[in-house]
């Protein structure tokens, strides 16, 4: 299998609701099409930001079914699939159903209920997964503050030399950057990783990433793009400038109640993708206003991503 790596930016969409928490699949037609023109790479659906821990099988494969669908019609942004983490039996149904539907490759997040007690059982885990799509590329979600599973990447991926020929890569949301430069250099870069962390996103470039997956491309890929830009171009003070612009951004996250501030974000730029689901906080009109306030004060509006229509 001849492995095409992700480039740039890949967005973690949000999954859009309605008002009663059941899925607005209609309005993935223009969250598409925002990606597409804010030359967003890829989309990691169904993943954190896109609540698919939150969501039944059912719900998953509709969402994916839209997803790919869009992107067929209009290609330009591939699909990353997260097939979940759990139960094997699911992971495996999802892992096919995506097949069926052409994304673009999977993701598995390591169980974390009852959790692998060493790495060979994890690189199991995720070898029956891949086994059942050998023809697609499979990548491992490697969040350990989610999952509370944290074994060293390096140790999965000499793992999964030997038992999973179509292992992609790992989409790494960790702050270790001893084991990601490790990852990164592994058989001369072999495999593809991809960055998971926004607000750092800088220092991942500076040792050799060249994509990463994230919830903030969703509403500020211009930011990021100005800032890879200023990287590559050796303008490391405008590259730190626009790093901190992202921290501060992020920085409202935490103020108005963590992930589920990110649906706050898009209804800000024009794309309201409803709540997030139970026990997720979820912000109300006057928190709204204030948080609308606070972006404001942070004078980079030029830096979100909109919609051409708008």
């Amino acid at each position: 299998m001849k492995l095409e790596k992700f480039k740039g930016l890949v967005a973690a969409p949000f999954t859009p609701m309605h008002e009663n928490g059941e899925l607005n699949l209609d309005k993935i037609d223009d969250y598409y099409n925002l990606l597409l023109e804010n030359n967003i790479s890829g989309a990691f659906i169904n993943g954190s930001t896109g609540e698919g821990v939150s969501m039944s099988m059912e719900e998953k494969k509709e969402v994916t079914r839209v997803w790919c669908k869009k992107a067929a019609e209009s290609p330009g942004v591939r699909i990353i699939n997260l097939v979940g983490g759990t139960s094997l039996t699911d992971c495996i149904e999802l892992a096919k159903y995506s097949q069926e539907n052409k994304t673009d490759a999977i993701a598995v997040l390591a169980p974390f209920y009852f959790k692998p007690p060493t790495v060979g059982h994890l690189a199991d885990f995720i070898a029956a997964i891949a086994a059942a799509v050998p023809e697609m590329p499979v990548y491992f979600y490697h969040i350990p503050v989610l999952s509370g599973v944290n074994f060293p990447m390096t140790n999965l991926l000499k793992e999964m030399d030997e038992k999973v020929p179509n292992f992609a890569g790992i989409k790494y949301t960790h702050e270790d950057f001893m084991d990601f430069l490790s990852c990164l250099n592994y058989k001369d870069g072999y495999y593809d990783m991809l960055w998971g962390r926004d607000e750092n996103l800088l220092a991942a470039l500076a040792l050799g990433a060249e994509g990463g997956v994230g919830s903030t491309y969703n509403y500020a890929a211009p930011l990021y793009y100005d800032l890879i830009k200023a990287f590559n171009e050796g303008d490391l003070k405008s590259a730190r400038k626009l790093q901190q612009q992202s921290i501060d951004m992020i920085g409202l996250l935490g103020k108005y109640g963590g992930i589920g501030t990110g649906k706050a974000f898009m209804k800000y730029i024009g794309l309201d993708c409803g709540h997030f689901r139970q026990p997720v906080s979820v912000m109300n009109e006057t928190d709204f206003k204030n948080f609308s306030k606070d972006i404001e004060t942070l004078g980079m509006n030029e830096l979100f991503s909109r919609l051409g229509s708008q």
